[in-house]
């Protein structure tokens, strides 16, 4: 290319976000592509016969025709416990690091998509909800730039609402399936923080909520250990799974120990009615 219709271009682009510069992850993109390259080799190569004693082997395959890619199912919300986006970017960029996101919400609204929607992230961890155990096979990462002991900027979480509504028609996941790290991850992890506008995204159609519970008749000999369990919650450590609970849906309450009054059964209560 000519270079002086090189350098017209680059004064052109150069009043858009990126103009010509080089992307600061450009070694790391690089080795994103290959990755993606290796897995598309993989999925190209036929499959090979199972050999299996006394019985004939097969010199072909019958690949069947009826099959798509897996779709992810959860949305998991995490806050990234550091100080900037540029740190959280450089942390999940680092193999020695062996963590990532599909995205990272930074506090201004940019939006970084760090990973294909249909591959497997690094972001869940050892979690369980319900009977899932393998949450990152089933799941999709989102980590809002926040330390953890602040509110979140109310840009982020614009940013945030429309993403979720986004990956919420296009991957049809259930309202009740989106949650929080703290959440699958009980006495380990606890984000995001009490901070968290649950009750905001539940409206807007993203996680569970529960009406008002002046209405709500407990049952006699209610159990909330199997109620938590009934809504997700892994109860193997009763309260870390209680703390969780409080977190995510009494935060005034999350500092206040592990035991559930009668206003916080009746919530537990309504959110389990919602979940069988």
């Amino acid at each position: 290319m000519n270079r002086y219709l090189t350098r017209w271009l680059c004064l052109l682009l150069a009043a858009l976000p990126f103009g010509c510069a080089r992307s600061p992850y450009a070694d790391t993109n690089k080795v994103y592509k290959q990755q993606v390259k290796a897995y598309a080799k993989s999925l190209r190569t036929p499959l090979a016969p199972v050999y299996i004693d006394s019985v004939p082997a097969l010199h072909w395959w019958a690949g069947t025709t009826n099959f798509n890619m897996r779709k992810p199912n959860y949305v998991i919300i995490h806050h990234t416990a550091q100080n900037s986006c540029e740190q959280t970017l450089r942390t999940f960029t680092m193999p020695r690091t062996q963590v990532s996101a599909h995205y990272v919400i930074c506090r201004d609204g940019v939006v970084h998509q760090m990973l294909n929607d249909y591959l497997r992230a690094w972001h869940g961890g050892v979690a369980k909800w319900g009977g899932l155990t393998d949450i990152n096979s089933s799941s999709i990462g989102i980590e809002l730039d926040n330390n953890g002991f602040e509110p979140f900027d109310s840009l982020q979480v614009r940013s945030l609402l429309i993403l979720l509504d986004t990956l919420k028609h296009r991957y049809n996941i259930p309202a009740a399936n989106f949650i929080g790290h703290g959440d699958i991850a009980p006495g380990r992890k606890v984000d995001p923080s009490a901070y968290f506008p649950w009750q905001r995204l539940a409206e807007k159609g993203f996680g569970l909520w529960y009406g008002d519970t002046s209405l709500v008749t407990l049952p006699e000999n209610f159990n909330h250990l199997q109620a938590l369990r009934i809504v997700g919650y892994n109860v193997k450590d009763s309260s870390a799974a209680i703390a969780a609970f409080k977190r995510h849906f009494v935060p005034a309450d999350s500092t206040t120990g592990t035991l559930l009054s009668e206003g916080e059964q009746k919530i537990l209560y309504s959110l389990m009615e919602q979940s069988e």
